[in-house]
């Protein structure tokens, strides 16, 4: 694996126990949907949230989250829709949440953030 795609999945891994440990269930990582993809779908009583995990190993450039623009936000919702189509939830509220990961030195730094676009 890349080291790009490593440091990826531990971000992921990072924010989905993040969730779980809200009391989220985790519903998919990594969702494909055609050439989109979702990187945490997670389902907590009647919110189903789609979030996108942004990570990095140092903030030097920019913050990790400062990388999620506005064409990727709607990236996001295009493979949401695409996604709900293939799996229908019934009515539920729809939230789109973003997480920053940064992997430095000592223990990583989480920062979630609900509504994020």
């Amino acid at each position: 694996m890349d080291p790009r795609a490593t440091t990826g999945a531990r971000g992921e891994a990072l924010v989905a126990d993040h969730l779980i440990g809200l009391g989220y269930v985790i519903l998919a990582r990594n969702a494909r949907v055609g050439r989109l993809e979702i990187d945490l779908i997670a389902l907590r009583a009647d919110v189903l949230v789609f979030c996108e995990v942004r990570t990095r190993t140092s903030d030097r450039l920019m913050d990790p989250i400062a990388s999620l623009d506005r064409q990727k936000a709607q990236r996001v919702r295009r493979a949401a829709a695409a996604w709900l189509r293939e799996h229908p939830q019934g009515t539920r509220q729809l939230r789109f949440d973003a997480a920053s990961v940064l992997l430095g030195e000592g223990e990583p730094k989480l920062t979630y953030y609900e509504h994020a676009f």
